[in-house]
This record gives structure tokens, sequence and C-alpha cells, in this order.
């Protein structure tokens, strides 16, 4: 499946905060609300305190034609990586902190023929991931601190997304900025209106009744604010 379309703003649902017992039938609802992707959250207890998925995960919901994005929250990212690819992955997005070499990472992802990623936590500044986005096709604010879904939205991280919308637009580079952690109908307008076009929704998705319904209320919210930040910016 080819990356979803840059036109339109993107929500997109956390297997993390999903029932494992209804894992594929809420996969199957997410896509049948307009869901283009799900993001798969990998964690090995190390890197973050906490224990989720692995590549099977990923073939399941591969299985279902979506767009799969590996947030890897482990310790060997390029280790791990081609694990994910080989399991299906579209996108492999590890964090700047646990890279060795991120750069040498993220072209070690594009080889192996999958989208790049690159997440930064909370209190990392934003300038090594400006540093390095024409290596991505992907860069992850995170809004919470990675490990545990549920968590409050960060509203700090405000300007550091807008920072680094700004260095996306400047240079005219083809690259989501993501945003995780804490998305719901009370938060997503702001991530929306500070830049993000792709916003990793968990419990406010899965946790709520009508999980398509959700999907579409959060998308209508942050597209109109994305639309007025652009409609604001100074020609």
């Amino acid at each position: 499946m080819i990356m979803a379309s840059r036109k339109t703003l993107q929500i997109v649902p956390s297997l993390l905060a999903a029932d494992p017992a209804r894992l594929g039938e809420l996969v199957r609802l997410a896509a049948g609300a307009g869901a283009e992707w799900i993001s798969v959250d990998v964690m090995d207890g190390h890197f973050v305190p906490n224990l989720s998925f692995g590549p099977e995960h990923v073939r399941m919901v591969k299985s279902e034609a979506l767009f799969v994005d590996a947030h890897l929250m482990v310790a060997n990212p390029a280790e791990a990586a081609p694990w994910f690819v080989e399991a299906g992955a579209d996108l492999v997005t590890v964090h700047l902190e646990a890279c060795r070499d991120a750069r040498e990472t993220l072209r070690g992802i594009r080889r192996l023929g999958a989208r790049a990623g690159l997440a930064i936590k909370p209190r990392t500044p934003a300038e090594p991931l400006i540093e390095l986005l024409g290596e991505m096709d992907l860069a992850l604010v995170m809004t919470v601190e990675p490990g545990f879904g549920g968590s409050r939205f960060l509203e700090g991280m405000l300007p550091k997304i807008a920072a680094v919308r700004r260095a996306i637009d400047g240079r005219a580079l083809d690259c989501w900025l993501q945003v995780d952690g804490g998305i719901n109908l009370e938060t997503v307008a702001a991530a929306a209106g500070a830049g993000a076009d792709s916003l990793v929704a968990g419990s406010a998705v899965f946790g709520a009744r009508d999980v398509a319904g959700a999907i579409r209320s959060l998308r209508d919210l942050a597209q109109s604010h994305f639309n007025s930040r652009k409609e604001q910016r100074p020609s």
C-alpha cells in the first residue's frame, strides 16, 4: 500500500489502546471509518518501562490492507528494524535517543524498502530532529513520555511541533509531521494547529463506544484547525 495522501490530514489509531481480545475487529472498524494507517507501538521494557507488540502484530494489521507504522520504542532500533520490515511494516519509526547513528539507521530502513521515521521524546530538543529531516519520511514529536497509553498531552510541546513544521515547509520536504501522545477531542485541535498532519490517537479511538464516530470527529476537528493554520500563514 502506498503512503496515504498528504492532502488529507490523518488520524492514526494506535493499536496499544485496543482490547487485545478484539484486535482484528477493532482494526476493521477503524479501516471502515476511513483510517488509512495504524500505529503499532513496539516496546521492549528497556528503552521504555513497558512491553507490547512484536512483528506478528504488524502481520495482523497488514492482513487488513492498511498502511502500518511500526513505532519502535526499543533500545536496539538498528537491529530490530529489519524484523518489522520483513513482517510488512510500510514505515518504521525509531527514536533518536536510542540510535547510535540515527542517519545510518534511517538510511538502513530505506534500503530495506520501507519508509523511515524518526521520533523524539519530550525532553529532546527539536534541533537534532530538524537537522536530519532530509533523511526521513516522517518526523514524530512525542507529546507524552513514551511507554504507556492514556497519558496527558504536554502542551509545552506545541512550540516544538511548530518549529519542525516551519523547517519542513521552509525546505519544501515531503515529510509527514506526526504527534503521538494524549491526542483526544480536547487536544487534537492544538496539535493540528501547530502543524501536525498525522495524529496518533489511542484511547480516544479504541476506548470510545463508537470507534468509527471517534475517528471521524477527531479528523474533522483536526482538519479544520490544520487548514486554519495554513490560511493564517503570511504570504
